[in-house]
Formats: structure tokens, C-alpha cells, sequence
């Protein structure tokens, strides 16, 4: 995860000048998202004070007429300006459209609301009361991608900047960013290894440098490979650069004995580049990256030379209420969900995603098929280049993560011509002209490495099971939601609304109830079982991770195995036992034996009671009498999983618990228990971590979740209260409706915080109910 360098700065002053080189080295990366003001109108005399990652608009739960139109942005700021130093400024994403003016002056208009874009500020700025002007506009432009309509389009964009803003200063000698220099297969750092053993892992390291000072510079690398278990350095060529010139530097690398990136151990190794001249270091940056062979065979998907089924989902990048500004360490929550959800792989749709959700993808070993932005949807000369730029500039950006392993250079269902597909490939070709690159495509085209249909794309009961083509792999973009949701009814998403079965599809909210919950399950189930039988398909991912927001409808997609909230549902629970019971995660991710009652057990409850579990046999007990002990309920909608449910046939409802004991070689391993709910008489609050603790430093946002329980804390599912949530503390605010009802027994808030140096206390409470506090420290 990312940080500012302020410390490493200090830290490496300290250490070098101690040594033999002298650092003239001042590269600095500050977070530039504080004491910025906003407003709707420029000719207002009110601008609110705000911190970036923002929303221009609070936008409420269910969003079915989001604002639009232009926006501003303002700071008043101070810098040092040195003597032989650069001052940039890096916008991580703004929507979707930006003219920046410093002190005055226009010095950008960007296009684009997913990628980043960097200013050259050096000659903009000065010591004193500078002011930095952000106008942002995210009205329908057909010019820039997705480039249709809002209102109808099936997921939502929202408006401002809403990602990170950072003021980065290097010496004039520097290492350059890699979108900023525009360059082909070129600017900043690439890393690629192309020769992997157990052995060694040989490839090269490409650093592109410029000399923006008056004279030249001879110039040569320091490189160090780090983890904690080794370090490799190696020394670059060294190179004259001329006064105003660049250079890109390759120097060859081979490491003994790596250790390789994967699923399970995804282990990374940090990347530092020294630029040296002479005796001083003029530059110095860090990256984290991975070592893994990926290999697309006739029989399948290989990584690290082992064969893998890939087991995935897709991901919005949207939160309730603040649209696309979450934090990085929002981001990496959603990561750690998806993994602890039993997935390897998360597909970006439909467009590129933030740094900070990749980052996070390396580090806790899922697998991405990065996208660029498109959904039904093919505009002019104008949309298409800047497509074609958004697949530049993505490649540039995201090379060097070792999670992603497809690129999708595709616009998602849109009806591409060959000569765009020709074109789109040709470019992610050039810029990453690397065996293994592999491209891929909705549209069964020859210059897509990989065919990657939804599962509705084709009919029932085999949809994609009977594809020959010898030449490509199969890989389920989509499955588990439309086929079900409107009976195979092609693309039309709109018209054919009144097809669905509400106790049949697979878009359920958690306040539907156990029965739909559980057919939701079931559909995923069944369409998992039948992916397995197509001998080409080389793995899927399911629609989809949560639930989301759409354009053009008044109601949330709700096919999320989790909800808005990103609360589980009983699908959560099903993917998770699909994960083998031998896999031994890290840094507290859910893994090895598992077991779940999908059953709340009360008078409504089904006497049919389904457990997910990766064990090889499981017992379940009714107040603790032996109801039976089974092994899965293998049938024509499971045979093929690796995992199949379990089934118990409880002869009559008893109020009490039920508990379930995973058994793998005739030892208990796990078990799971729930128990009757009495009625509601108090709250119980929950912040959601998610392995990641609040920001102290910077501006984070956390779902805070007030769960409505009985006198023995078991949760009341039907309980639906209205809660009111208020907090004291500052540096905090809470976002969302409130008071709001409970959903499924739980009650859910979100809680933005600036800087976390003080405690906060939160508070939910119902005048029926016990209320309930909680003291954040």
C-alpha cells in the first residue's frame, strides 16, 4: 500500500551521507488531497472545505438520478522551490473530464476519468500563494469511454476527483513517469522476467531517465531485488545524457532461486532504483513487484507450471453514498472480501481501476483481467482514439503488477469492428511486446489470445460447453445472474424486464429472505457445475463480487454474492467452500476447512437445511442429537464441483441450535452453529477492518454496521428497526441515510474520517432496543 516518502526521504539522507555517495536525491511524494475547497458554481462566494479522494455529489442509497454537469475544485498552497528541482503533480483519477489552471494558466485539459494524469508544475509554481483551479465535468460525452449515456448504462460514474492527488519533487536528473512520457513501451520503470525456473528467473529492468539540467550527466543505475528472505543488486551500463535528453536504460537481471508470485504465497519483492552519477544519487524509486509464469496451453491455464481452473468474480469499484472516493485502504478491503470469499481472480469491469485495488490484488494473491472502459457502446473517430490512448496508458501504468495476467482490450458487448479489434491488440502488442502477453475479447476474434463470452452470450441447457476452437481457450466473463434473471434474453437488458421470476433469479437483496437467498446460491451453483463440463473453458467469474448502482434502472443490481454494504450472503458462503481445505492463507485470510449453515432456524425456516463445506463429510446436530452425517449431495447440478453442498432433512422445526462438524479423514476440523432467534432487544456495533486498520494520517472511509440481536447476541434476521447512528469526535463525519432501517437484522452507516488521532465514539440506538456504543481509538 502506498505511503508518502517523507520518512524514506529522511531515513536515506541519513543513511548516504553517512557512506560513500553523497544524495542530492530529492524525490518526495506528498499526499495533496488536504485544504482543498468545492463548489458547484464558480461564481459562488461559498466554497466548502473538502479533502481529496472526493464525490462532487452524496448521492442516496438507491441512485436513479445522479447528478451531472461541471464542478470546481480550489487550493491556495506554499512549496520550496529548489535549485535543481522538478515539481509535478499526479491526479490518480478524476471524472471524467478536467482543465487544471495553475496561478492563471491552463495547463491541462485530460480526458478520462479512469487513469491518471501528471503536470509538469515546475514553471507554474513559486514559493508563495499559489493557487491551483480544477474544473471537472462528468456530463454524457460520447467521445470518452464508455461514452454512453448515463441513463443507460448499466453501471454508474460518478463525478469529481476521486481519487488520490499527489505533489511529487525530484532532482532534474529523474526517473520519469511512465504515462506522462507518452512513450511506447517506454517511460518510467518496466520489469519483465521472460525465462522462469525454481532455478533462476532471467529478464531485464527498463529505466527511462531524463536530464532536464544544463549539462550533461554520465549517469548509471544501482538496482536492488529485496524480500525478506534475500536481495539481489545489480549495476546498469553506464550512459552519457545530454543537457534536455533521456535515455532508457536496460540492464539485465537474474535472480537465484526466486521466490515466485502465486495464489497462495504471492510473494513480492521490492524493487529499488538508484540513479547514480558519479558519487551522488540524483534519483531514487521503489516498487513492489512479482516473479510468476503464466502460461495459456492446449490443455489449459498453468501457473508457476501447475494447472489452474480459474475461479472468479467481477468487481464495481463503487461504495454507497460517495460513489468511486474510497480511500486505498477501502479498496484493499474489497480485495481481502473477495479473497476470504473462496475467489483467485477478480475481473476490473468495465473499466481500469484504482492503483491502490491492484496493489492490493498483488498482495493478496488474486489473479485480474484488467479492462478498459466499455459497455454497449461504440462511438466516432474521437471515442476510438481516445479508447486506443486508455489502452496505452493502462498498459503503461499497470505493467508491472504481477496479478494481472489477461488485458481486456475489449469494449465490453459493443459492437466492435475488426479493425478496432485488429488495432486494439496491435497497440497492447507494441507497448508490452512480451511472451506471455495475452489479450482478450468478448467477440470470438482471431486477435484475441483469449474468447472471453458471458455465459448468456450463448443458449441452454450447454451454453459454451459444446465451443471447439482448437487455437483458443474459453474463460466465463460473466455468469450466475442474466441467464437466470431473464431467461437467456439475449443483450436487451431493459425490454425484457418483465421475464423475471423474483423467486428465480439471482438478484436478491439480503431482506428477501432465506428461500430466495438460497436459490441465489443454487443458480451459482448450477452455472458453476455446468462451466466445468466445457473442455476449452479454462476458468470463469461469476456476476458478481457486490452489489452496485446502475444508470439506467431504480433499483441496486442486487446479484452481488454480498451486498452494497458488502455484506455476505448465502452465495458468499457456497464460493467458499469451493476453495480446497489443504490451502493455508496468510495475514489472516479466511482459508482451509470451512463450514456454514445457510439457514437462520426459526419458524420460516426450510426443513431442508443447506451447509456449504470443503470437508469430506459433515455432521449435523439439533440441540445436540445427531440429525445425521452425510457426505455432499452429489447430483446433475453438482457432479462436476469440487465442493458439492450438503442437504440434511430435519423431520420437524425444534427452537435451539443447530451445528454443523466438518470432518475430513474422521476428525472434526471445523464447525459452524446457529441458534434460534428470540426476540430483538439490543444493538451491537461493528466497525469492518477487514484486515486493514483506519487511516491515522490520511482520509478513510468504513462501513459501521449495527447488528440487532437478542438477549443471548444471536442476530434477528427479520428484524428491519429503524436505527439512528450520531457521533462525537472530530476529524469525522458519518455518510448515509440515517435514521435507516435494518436490513436483514443489520443496520449500516458509513464513517469517513480525516485523521484519526483522537478517539471517536459511535453510537446506534432505537427506542425499543438497548443502544449501543463504540469508542474508536
Amino acid at each position: 500500500m502506498k505511503s508518502t516518502t517523507i520518512v524514506l526521504f529522511i531515513f536515506s539522507f541519513l543513511l548516504f551521507s553517512c557512506g560513500k555517495e553523497t544524495v542530492n536525491s530529492n524525490r518526495m511524494k506528498i499526499n495533496f488531497g488536504s485544504d482543498w475547497t468545492f463548489t458547484k458554481d464558480s461564481t459562488s462566494l461559498h466554497w466548502e472545505k473538502i479533502t481529496i479522494p472526493h464525490t462532487a455529489q452524496i448521492e442516496p442509497l438507491v441512485v436513479n438520478n445522479q447528478w451531472q454537469g461541471d464542478c470546481w475544485y480550489q487550493k491556495q498552497f506554499d512549496v520550496e522551490k529548489i535549485e535543481n528541482e522538478k515539481i509535478f503533480l499526479n491526479f490518480e483519477g478524476v471524472m471524467h473530464e478536467a482543465w487544471v489552471w495553475i496561478n492563471g494558466k491552463l495547463v491541462i485539459h485530460h480526458q478520462g476519468g479512469y487513469l491518471p494524469f501528471t503536470i509538469d508544475a515546475t514553471d507554474w509554481v513559486k514559493e508563495k500563494d499559489n493557487t491551483i483551479i480544477v474544473k471537472v465535468n462528468n456530463e454524457d460525452n460520447p467521445q470518452i469511454p464508455p461514452g454512453k449515456t448515463l441513463k443507460t448504462l448499466d453501471f454508474n460514474y460518478y463525478g469529481g476527483i476521486y481519487r488520490n492527488v499527489y505533489l511529487i519533487k525530484t532532482n532534474t536528473v529523474y526517473i520519469t513517469d511512465a504515462v506522462h512520457t507518452n512513450q511506447v513501451n517506454g517511460g518510467g520503470i518496466l520489469v519483465h522476467f521472460d525465462e522462469i525456473s525454481p532455478e533462476k528467473a532471467s529478464g531485464f529492468i527498463k529505466v527511462h531517465v531524463k536530464n532536464e539540467s544544463n549539462e550533461p550527466k554520465n549517469v548509471k543505475l544501482d538496482i536492488t531485488f529485496s524480500n525478506p528472505n534475500h536481495t539481489s543488486t545489480f549495476t546498469s551500463k553506464e550512459v552519457v545524457i545530454g543537457s534536455n535528453a533521456e535515455e532508457s536504460i536496460v540492464t539485465l537481471l537474474e535472480i537465484k532461486h526466486p521466490e515466485l508470485w502465486g495464489i497462495e504465497q504471492p510473494n513480492l519483492y521490492d524493487v529499488e532504483v538508484k540513479v547514480l552519477s558519479e558519487k551522488s544519487v540524483l534519483d531514487r524509486q521503489t516498487l513492489k513487484t512479482g516473479i510468476r509464469k503464466a502460461a495459456l496451453k492446449n490443455d489449459g491455464f498453468y501457473l508457476n507450471d501447475e494447472k489452474l481452473f480459474i475461479n472468479g468474480t467481477n468487481r464495481h469499484q463503487e461504495y454507497p453514498y460517495i460513489g468511486y472516493a474510497l480511500s486505498d485502504e477501502a479498496n484493499y478491503r474489497d480485495a481481502v472480501k473477495i479473497k476470504n470469499a473462496g475467489f483467485d481472480f477478480v475481473r476490473l469491469s468495465h473499466y481500469p481501476q484504482t492503483e491502490a485495488f491492484l496493489n492490493a490484488c498483488d498482495e493478496v494473491g488474486l489473479l485480474v483481467m484488467n479492462c478498459i472502459s466499455g459497455w454497449q457502446f461504440v462511438g466516432d473517430e474521437k471515442f476510438i482514439e481516445n479508447s486506443y490512448q486508455e489502452i496505452r496508458d493502462f498498459s503503461r501504468r499497470d505493467r508491472n503488477h504481477p496479478s494481472i495476467i489477461f488485458w481486456e482490450v475489449s469494449l465490453n458487448e459493443s459492437d466492435m469492428k475488426a479493425a478496432y479489434m485488429q488495432k486494439a491488440n496491435e497497440i497492447l502488442r507494441t507497448e508490452l511486446p512480451y511472451v506471455p502477453i495475452y489479450t482478450a475479447g468478448w467477440i470470438d476474434n482471431p486477435n484475441y489470445d483469449l474468447f472471453i463470452p458471458a455465459r448468456q452470450h450463448s443458449k441452454a441447457p450447454d451454453y459454451w460447453n459444446n465451443y471447439e476452437n482448437n487455437n483458443r481457450k474459453i474463460f466465463i466473463a460473466e455468469y450466475g445472474d442474466w441467464e437466470y434473471y431473464a431467461q437467456n434474453a439475449g443483450f436487451n437488458q431493459t425490454t425484457f424486464a418483465n421475464l423475471k421470476e423474483e423467486e428465480r433469479t439471482s438478484r436478491q437483496l439480503r431482506s428477501f429472505g432465506e428461500k430466495r437467498l438460497l436459490q441465489q446460491a443454487f443458480n451459482y451453483q448450477e452455472a458453476f457445475n455446468s462451466n466445468l463440463k466445457g473442455k476449452h473453458t479454462i476458468g470463469q467469474a461469476n456476476w458478481l463480487m457486490f452489489d452496485y448502482n446502475r444508470g439506467y434502472a431504480d433499483d441496486i443490481e442486487s446479484s452481488g454474492i454480498s451486498d452494497i454494504f458488502r455484506i455476505p450472503k448465502f452465495a458468499h458462503y457456497f464460493y467458499q467452500s469451493q476453495r480446497s481445505p489443504s490451502v493455508k492463507l496468510k495475514n489472516n485470510l479466511v482459508s482451509g476447512p470451512m463450514v456454514y449453515i445457510a439457514n437462520y432456524w426459526n419458524e420460516k425456516s426450510s426443513l431442508d437445511v443447506t451447509v456449504f463445506s470443503n470437508c469430506e463429510e459433515v455432521a449435523l446436530y439439533l440441540n445436540e442429537v445427531l440429525i445425521a452425517k452425510q457426505k455432499p449431495l452429489r447430483n446433475t447440478f453438482s457432479e462436476k464441483l469440487p465442493h458439492p453442498p450438503f442437504v440434511f432433512t430435519i423431520p420437524s422445526f425444534q427452537k435451539g441450535n443447530l451445528r454443523a462438524e466438518g470432518i475430513i479423514n474422521g476428525k472434526k476440523v471445523t464447525e459452524h452453529w446457529v441458534k434460534s432467534p428470540e426476540s430483538a432487544t439490543a444493538i451491537q456495533l461493528v466497525i469492518d477492518e477487514s484486515n486493514v486498520k483506519i487511516n491515522p494520517n490520511h482520509q478513510d472511509v468504513v462501513f459501521v454496521y449495527a447488528k440487532i440481536v437478542d438477549d443471548n447476541g444471536t442476530l434477528v434476521p427479520d428484524a428491519n428497526h429503524e436505527i439512528s447512528f450520531s457521533l462525537e469526535g472530530a476529524q469525522a463525519e458519518l455518510i448515509g441515510q440515517n435514521p435507516i432501517a435494518a436490513e436483514a437484522g443489520i443496520a449500516t452507516i458509513l464513517l469517513r474520517t480525516k485523521q484519526l488521532k483522537k478517539p471517536l465514539q459511535l453510537k446506534a440506538q432505537h427506542s425499543s432496543l438497548k443502544a449501543a456504543t463504540l469508542v474508536l481509538k
